[in-house]
């Protein structure tokens, strides 16, 4: 969904065509996972950082077209909302001193970007869900300029063929409707890459699934929407909710959501390609001129962009991607799990434990895919979104257990092996696996302390929700710009 997009309106014979040519994508896509040479000599990886801008008031500050151009940086690119950015990280391995190359990189982009932004009087903010959001502010009007979004709103209202409701039952509870797309971009998050070889990769896929609930638990930072107190994630039930194509009708029936955790382990890269053609129709369909069938006969390297289109419109917390670099194509595994912040450092912890235990669970002799049933894993995404670092999910051998003791008894260890095979340097790997670590033992990340920090707003400072939201928002700025780990943010001002 990167790509520009042009044409706004499509006729029959456009989405005919369209199914054709991916389905003719799929195919040799098929062909060349039998023996074509994929880039998988060295587990490169990728970090993806999603923005927001906010205003001296601490209101969405919308902008971000101004702020891109004063940074002419190919390195930032727009998101959905006007107050959206997305960064993009230079991919890189992360043996030796890896982290600390993606630390002072991430730091120095970020630096930048808010010395500029000051000058759009704009300051920016890591967080899965910006608290000061209100309903007049997610509105289509205020969708990023780029032609795609407001091409991808039109497909997926038409789609859904109704509003689309935000129902979401949380500490509190937010009912509402929206007529466009507007509310995902209140969804901000950070994504990991990581490549994998072809034959590895429905293991890393496997493992990524059978995580992502700790992950989340772990790095749960959205805990406010609308001036409400709902999940510790909940921009997981926000994201689904907001991009839904279905209507109620289609839902009873059983019809498959485009935001997806999936039903099934998998075998191959393939089965997660094949089920997205088979069971979501095209939003986008667009073709380009290349026949991959001749590309491939000729010796060349198929891009493939209809299936890569329509993979980019099914939503999955682990999506499959297919790219090409340098001239070699290569396989990816995306976790979009995670929302960002609360600080480069944070991410950067999330993402050592993340690489660390889906290697070493990738690679062990008995996956968890053996002893887990996938709605088991599926149903433990949802409670720790729910619960944040207070949840208690199941886990093979252990039944309930919580997810800070699973963490700090079980999983680290496991990460800082996959971490050594890596060979990311040790004093990076403690430093950063030490942050999970301390955040577990004081039971406190970003969407605890932003719960504390509302609460000593109301109950010591007398203010009501929405100036509290604000105060809030303003100090984890403040406090985010010193790069320490949140697990050691005060309260109190």
């Amino acid at each position: 969904m990167g790509q520009d997009v042009s044409q706004v309106l499509f006729s029959r014979h456009d989405r005919i065509r369209y199914r054709q040519k991916v389905r003719r994508c799929l195919d040799v896509f098929a062909l060349m996972l039998d023996d074509f040479g994929f880039d998988a000599d060295r587990p490169t990886t990728g970090l993806e950082i999603e923005l927001n801008l906010v205003d001296a008031d601490a209101e969405p500050a919308m902008c971000n077209a101004e702020v891109l151009e004063n940074l002419a940086d190919p390195a930032f690119q727009t998101e959905l909302g006007q107050f959206n950015l997305e960064l993009n990280a230079r991919p890189r391995l992360i043996e030796g001193d890896g982290f600390a190359d993606y630390e002072a990189d991430l730091r120095e982009s970020l630096g930048r970007a808010e010395e500029l932004a000051t000058k759009s009087d704009a300051s920016i903010i890591l967080i899965g869900i910006l608290p000061t959001l209100t309903p007049r502010h997610l509105v289509l009007d205020n969708l990023s300029t780029n032609e795609r979004y407001r091409v991808l709103n039109d497909q997926i209202v038409a789609a859904r063929g109704e509003d689309i409701e935000l129902d979401i039952h949380g500490v509190e509870r937010l009912r509402t409707h929206t007529d466009s797309i507007a509310s995902e971009a209140a969804c901000t998050s950070v994504q990991f890459h990581l490549q994998v070889a072809p034959g590895s990769f429905a293991d890393y896929w496997n493992a990524s699934q059978a995580i992502a609930a700790v992950q989340v638990a772990l790095g749960a930072n959205s805990p406010f929407l609308h001036g409400r107190h709902l999940w510790a994630e909940t921009r997981v039930a926000l994201f689904e909710q907001a991009t839904d194509t279905r209507p109620d009708e289609l839902k009873v029936q059983g019809v498959r959501p485009r935001v997806w955790f999936g039903e099934r382990w998998i075998d191959s890269i393939f089965d997660l390609f094949e089920e997205n053609v088979r069971y979501f129709p095209p939003l986008l369909p667009i073709c380009d001129d290349e026949d991959p069938v001749e590309v491939l006969r000729a010796g060349g390297v198929p891009r493939l962009s209809e299936l890569r289109l329509h993979n980019g419109t099914v939503y999955r917390w682990n999506r499959p991607v297919y790219d090409i670099m340098g001239g070699r194509p290569h396989l990816r595994v995306e976790n979009r799990v995670l929302p960002a912040g609360p600080t480069v450092v944070d991410m950067l912890a999330n993402a050592a434990f993340y690489f660390g235990l889906a290697r070493d669970l990738a690679e062990c002799d008995r996956p968890l895919r053996s002893q887990l049933p996938f709605e088991i894993a599926e149903e433990n995404f949802h409670i720790a979104a729910r619960r944040g670092i207070d949840a208690v999910i199941t886990w093979p051998r252990l039944g309930e257990v919580r997810v800070t003791d699973l963490v700090r008894d079980v999983l680290l260890p496991r990460a800082a092996a996959g971490l050594d095979r890596f060979g990311v340097g040790a004093e990076h790997r403690d430093r950063l696996l030490g942050i999970i670590e301390q955040r577990c033992r004081t039971r406190r990340n970003g969407a605890v302390w932003q719960v504390e920090a509302v609460r000593a707003a109301e109950r010591d400072l007398g203010m009501d929700r929405s100036r509290a939201l604000h105060h809030m928002l303003r100090r984890y700025g403040e406090l985010q710009r010193t790069n320490e780990p949140v697990h050691t943010w005060p309260v109190g001002w």
